[in-house]
Formats: C-alpha cells, sequence, structure tokens
C-alpha cells in the first residue's frame, strides 16, 4: 500500500462501484484491507507493543510477548459490531458518494436496516472518525468570523446565542474562492473564546481578516498579521468585504436545513461540523473511493463509540 498521504487509485482504494464489489465479497476481504489500513506500518501490541505475533485460526494475532490476542477491529468504532463488515464498507461508501451527505434514514433505506436506531447510530460513529489527528493549521489568508445557527429570536439580534448556537469559521482564501476550512461551536464570542479558536486552528505568520468585533482585538498579539475591516464604515456589505468566510456559512445552514431539514440537535451539532468540514475540504477529490480510503483509514484508528456514548437518539 502507498504511503498514507499519496493512496493510488486502483491499487489503494477502489475507483467505482462495481471495484467495491469485487474488492470486498466477504468479510475476510475486509479484515485483510483493514490490516493493511491500521497496520501496514507493522503491528503493534495494544498491551505491550510489542510487533512479533502469531496469526490465530479465527483472524486473531496473539503477541509473542504477552501472549494477548487481539483484532484488527479492537480499540476501533467497529469493535464489537454485530454486523458484517461488507455492510460497513458499503455504508462508507455511500455515505461519501453523496455528495451533500445522507440522513439516518436514507441510509437505513439503502442498506435495508430493520432498526433506524442502528442508522443513526452507524452515522454517528463515522462522524466521529472524520476528524483526523494533528491535521494541518490553515495558513495564508484566512478570513474567520462567527454565525448563528438555529431560528431567530424576535428581539435579540447580533451575535447573542439565545435560542440559537453560535458557530466560528475560518476559511482559507485562494484566488479561485476557498481553500480549507475549520469550524467550531463556541459559547460566546469574547475574545477569550475566538483568539483560542484561531490559536487551535490557524498557523502563526497567517493574514487573518476579521471584521471590528472586539472579540478579535487580540488576534494581534500572537504573531498573526491581523487585518480589520470596519463594516460599517466601508460602506461594503460583509458577504463583498469576507466573501469566503461568508459563503461557507451559507453552505452550511443550507446542507443543515437541506440534507437534515434543520433537526440536528444543539448536542449533535458538532460531529455535523465536522461532516461538513471533512466534505468541504475533499469536495475537490478527484475519485470518491478517495474518501472511502480516508473515513474507513480513520475508522481504524477511532477509539470505540458505544451506543450509550452517543447520547439520546436524535433526527439525522
Amino acid at each position: 500500500m502507498a504511503d498514507a498521504a499519496d493512496p493510488i487509485a486502483g491499487v489503494d482504494y477502489p475507483r467505482n462501484y462495481h471495484e467495491l464489489l469485487a474488492w470486498f465479497p466477504d468479510d475476510a476481504a475486509c479484515l485483510r484491507y483493514l490490516e493493511r489500513l491500521r497496520w501496514g506500518e507493522g503491528f503493534a501490541c495494544p498491551r505491550c507493543g510489542g510487533g512479533e505475533y502469531w496469526r490465530m485460526g479465527d483472524g486473531l494475532r496473539r503477541c509473542a510477548g504477552c501472549r494477548r490476542e487481539t483484532s484488527v477491529t479492537a480499540g476501533t468504532i467497529l469493535a464489537g459490531t454485530r454486523m458484517p463488515l461488507v455492510s460497513w464498507f458499503a455504508a462508507v461508501w455511500y455515505v461519501v458518494n453523496q455528495k451533500n451527505g445522507v440522513s439516518a434514514l436514507g441510509l437505513q433505506r439503502v442498506l435495508g436496516f430493520g432498526s433506524y436506531q442502528t442508522a443513526w447510530a452507524w452515522l454517528h460513529k463515522l462522524r466521529r472518525a472524520m476528524v483526523c489527528p494533528g491535521r494541518e493549521l490553515l495558513a495564508g489568508a484566512v478570513e474567520v468570523d462567527e454565525t448563528l445557527i438555529g431560528a431567530v429570536k424576535p428581539g435579540r439580534p447580533g451575535r447573542s446565542p439565545d435560542s440559537k448556537v453560535l458557530v466560528v469559521i475560518a476559511v482559507e482564501c485562494h484566488d479561485g474562492g476557498p481553500g480549507r476550512v475549520r469550524l467550531g461551536r463556541i459559547p460566546n464570542a469574547s475574545a477569550d473564546v475566538l483568539t483560542d479558536f484561531v490559536l487551535d486552528y490557524v498557523a502563526r505568520g497567517s493574514e487573518v481578516r476579521t471584521d471590528a468585533w472586539n472579540g478579535y482585538n487580540h488576534i494581534g498579539r500572537h504573531r498573526f498579521k491581523h487585518v480589520v475591516t470596519n463594516l460599517s464604515e466601508s460602506g461594503d456589505p460583509a458577504h463583498v468585504v469576507m466573501p469566503e468566510v461568508h459563503r461557507v456559512a451559507s453552505l452550511l445552514k443550507r446542507w443543515l436545513l437541506g440534507t437534515h431539514q434543520g433537526a440536528v440537535s444543539r448536542e449533535q451539532l458538532d460531529y455535523y461540523l465536522d461532516e461538513f468540514t471533512f466534505r468541504f475540504n475533499r469536495r475537490r477529490s478527484r475519485h470518491r473511493g478517495l474518501l472511502f480510503y480516508r473515513l474507513l483509514r480513520q475508522a481504524a484508528t477511532t477509539s470505540p463509540q458505544p451506543y450509550k456514548t452517543l447520547k439520546a437518539p436524535e433526527p439525522a
């Protein structure tokens, strides 16, 4: 298998649905592929870290050092699943091949699940695997602004999150439009909260473009070039002054209302933001199979997500 940063279509991942079926006719083939994704650089015992092992007849690996037996799905979101791995692979393929995402009801219909709850849980498990640890920081010129998600409450305009959820957005500015994005749900638009967000997601030395909200006043203290535009004095509307961040905000709201009919709870919003980010940052991928590879690889390294940790079911 090629380096994780440069996988090859038709070699490291299937290019289309027909190849998907040919590559993964049964669970044994799925297990072999997961082993390539998880242990392609060498097996490491989860208990002692040893690399020597014996392969057992039931697909388990027994560490030659401490004798612990482990499977390739142990310690991942696939741990303990009672469903065939071919169904999981089909679910991942379906999720990444729908440009605008899928609802739990749609996944239930396509895979023939008898339970809506199962489809809901699978989607939320996969959403928790959509953020890659250690991902690169945004760089260059980056627009940052907040937007409110949810119904408008009369008499509470501006940045008040009362009855709504405040989301901050950072997006790289490229000549041809927006680049990569980062999104986060925040409790308020204070200077501490907004500064921490920028520090977490934007590389030092970048040009950070914001409006004149005083919550951004500390940005320039942290080795950023802070470019401030006072919208009321500029005479131009916000979507003209900072077009990329407002475009992303519009697309996010349209996606939540379209694919999910706006039925996203405050408690689950973080994971929908992760999904939007995963899809948006890979929107120009030439092969949808590459998204299948990326998501499955991350699923094979994401810790287990039991149903009880996913919180109470909400419409997807």
